[in-house]
């Protein structure tokens, strides 16, 4: 690499990242506030991404229940994100992935991520759970629904898509202590791969920090949750940014579709994510007090 200075500001940023060994989990503990905060960082950016959405053959992709469907419900909680983000976090900029019915791709998705330079990506969905299979007399087969489901999830990345992720990195965050884009930085570079498995590991623990304040927020409104836990993700795969999914309900639960459809339980849900954003934010960002 030919800017000395550039190597010398990778290797003491990855010295300094590296704090955490990288295990596969499908639940996890709760972490705690990140001890070590960028000097000058601010989360300026946020992007809600409302899942699912109103395909060109006229269908809706997501989930449904008795009454409502997946992609109306993402998308009304997301309008409702944004607006509270931006009346009350006003140094904050909202990226929308969609802001009508129309579906957009998982990669376009992240794509719009990147390109806005997302420092917090939140994707918004509601669980379902499929029916049962029940086997009667002489065999006969029924589907039953299965409306045992009951609760929030939070979803994050578990590092199987590498690759993807690197590469989302590479364009949205390898930039040079002056700020400036680094075009210098090569995949076969060992200070790269250093800096790259660096970020990886940071926004893995950002990622399960934020998600475990909004799972927090959920429960300390008598939410039931089923956790936290990291998950192989296309939406979160390739997003190089810490990352969450927010499974708000069971929308296939009747008392939950009614909740998630309703306009309190919309702006219960929001509150829930925006405190957490808040709270977030304050960590992420370094102390101005003597």
């Amino acid at each position: 690499m030919k800017n000395k200075a550039l190597q010398r500001s990778i290797f003491g940023l990855s010295l300094s990242l590296i704090s955490l060994t990288l295990f596969s989990f499908t639940s996890v503990h709760k972490p705690g506030p990140d001890t070590i905060v960028a000097p000058g960082f601010k989360l300026r950016t946020v992007v809600i991404d409302p899942g699912h959405g109103h395909r060109k053959d006229g269908s809706y992709s997501g989930a449904s229940g008795s009454f409502s469907k997946e992609s109306i419900v993402t998308l009304a909680v997301g309008l409702k994100l944004q607006a509270a983000i931006e009346k009350d976090l006003k140094d904050v900029k909202v990226v929308m992935t969609r802001t009508d019915e129309h579906e957009v791709t998982l990669q376009q998705r992240a794509i719009i991520a990147n390109e806005k330079k997302g420092q917090l990506f939140i994707s918004l969905h509601c669980n379902s759970l499929s029916d049962r299979i029940v086997r009667g007399a002489r065999g006969k087969v029924t589907r039953v629904p299965d409306r045992s489901g009951k609760g929030v999830l939070l979803l994050v990345y578990i590092f199987r898509r590498g690759n993807e992720q690197e590469a989302a990195i590479r364009e949205n965050e390898m930039e040079d202590a002056g700020g400036k884009e680094n075009t210098e930085l090569m995949p076969t570079d060992p200070a790269s791969i250093m800096l790259l498995s660096a970020f990886k590991e940071k926004y893995r623990k950002q990622s399960l920090r934020f998600a475990t304040l909004v799972n927090e927020e959920f429960i300390g409104q008598g939410r039931k949750s089923e956790g936290v836990r990291e998950q192989s993700l296309h939406v979160l795969a390739r997003a190089g940014m810490p990352s969450v999914l927010v499974e708000m309900g069971y929308i296939n639960h009747p008392e939950e579709e009614e909740y998630m459809s309703s306009e309190e339980g919309q702006n219960e849900i929001v509150e829930a994510i925006l405190e957490a954003i808040k709270t977030y934010k304050k960590e992420v960002e370094p102390s101005t007090s003597n």
